[in-house]
């Protein structure tokens, strides 16, 4: 399906030099002299990358359907990551280099959002905040406060994360999946 810019709107998907891109922003803008034109912001949805372009009104793009699909994250047997639609109980696996970064996030029993483009898997999105309990970081000491300076602490995933002096061994953190950061104890 084609589409215009007239037709742009926030978070709709179309296909701009064979990248999938998401519109995050636009503006039409008719200036006095010439012809009339749209300023946007366009994020690729595999790299994350923003960029700014602008287009002369009237530009036809293919529009791309989008859609998410929960699923619950089962295990990892080194090479896939196995997952499981929740109402019709079908698994599936997920090369690992297919899920990337997001593994570091991923618990076992943990639902997920799979970002489908047409029918291609494009992105794995985990909670924005997840559980998970620290598994080795350095004693805290007598002393330190909230407002002290922070420590590397390794989470039962694997991942690695800064965290407050006062946090221990076998804490169970909240983390913000977007940037990795410690959010409180629980």
């Amino acid at each position: 399906m084609s589409i215009s810019t007239a037709d742009f709107k926030n978070g709709l998907c179309i296909k701009y030099n064979s990248k999938l891109c998401t519109i995050i922003e636009f503006q039409h803008v008719k200036p006095g002299k010439g012809g009339a034109f749209v300023r946007t912001k366009l994020r690729d949805i595999r790299s994350g990358r923003v960029v700014e372009y602008t287009f002369n009104s009237g530009t036809k793009f293919d529009s791309v359907r989008t859609e998410t699909k929960t699923m619950q994250y089962l295990y990892n047997d080194g090479a896939d990551f196995y997952f499981m639609d929740t109402t019709s109980f079908e698994q599936m696996s997920i090369p690992a280099d297919v899920v990337g970064e997001q593994s570091k996030w991923l618990k076992e029993n943990d639902e997920v959002t799979l970002l489908y483009a047409d029918t291609e898997l494009i992105s794995i999105e985990p909670q924005m905040f997840v559980e998970l309990k620290v598994t080795e970081t350095d004693p805290g000491f007598k002393g330190d406060t909230v407002q002290g300076g922070t420590k590397p602490a390794t989470l039962e995933t694997g991942a690695q994360v800064q965290v407050p002096m006062y946090v221990n061994q076998d804490d169970v953190l909240q983390i913000d999946t977007r940037d990795g950061r410690f959010i409180k104890r629980v």
